[in-house]
């Protein structure tokens, strides 16, 4: 049992976790950033809207985190339910199913934010590998756990990925430099 602080009538433990109000300010304070990595996952506004509500009410009503890993905590509650909205399944097929979406998907939104455009053009599953792996640096088993897959669709995936987004800069004219500029603003640190 934990011995109570002076002049208190709780734990001192409970001092150590989030709480409501330091959810929503975390929500408050890195609204674009997380907003932008539901909207990678996703690949749509609405989605990705809905995305960010559910993460922020799953923070709000299950809060039992340290402070120190409430930033964390939010990026995985976004990226969950942005899984459970989107079930992506690896693909055996053939990448050209589909395609014709995803490059209207491309077109539109090229000319203001090709990194993102580039990585909306990807598949359902190779995309939330790619911003999961390669953007926020969860490992492959983790990926794997999270997809309810394979490591190896994780890595056939990631690769596929990496080759459509090599293929779409190339296609495009821009240097592989020029086109992560704006994804690494995205992935932080994780802690």
């Amino acid at each position: 049992m934990n011995p109570p602080c002076p002049n208190r009538s709780k734990p001192a433990i409970a001092d150590g976790y989030a709480t409501n109000d330091d959810f929503r300010k975390l929500f408050t304070e890195d609204m674009d950033a997380l907003h932008l990595l539901a909207y990678l996952l996703t690949g749509n506004h609405e989605k990705a809207e809905q995305s960010f509500v559910t993460g922020l009410e799953d923070c709000v009503d299950n809060n039992f985190v340290f402070k120190e890993w409430a930033r964390s905590w939010a990026q995985r509650t976004i990226v969950q339910s942005a899984i459970r909205m989107m079930a992506p399944r690896p693909t055996h097929a053939p990448r050209a199913r589909g395609f014709a979406d995803r490059y209207a998907k491309l077109q539109s939104t090229l000319g203001k934010h090709p990194a993102i455009a580039t990585v909306l053009a990807l598949g359902d599953f190779e995309r939330f590998v790619f911003v999961l792996s390669v953007l926020e640096r969860y490992s492959d088993q983790d990926c794997s756990i999270l997809l309810s897959c394979s490591r190896e669709d994780v890595r056939v995936a990631r690769i596929l990925a990496v080759q459509r987004i090599s293929e779409i800069d190339h296609g495009n004219g821009e240097s592989e430099d020029d086109s992560t500029i704006p994804l690494q603003a995205v992935s932080q640190e994780r802690q």
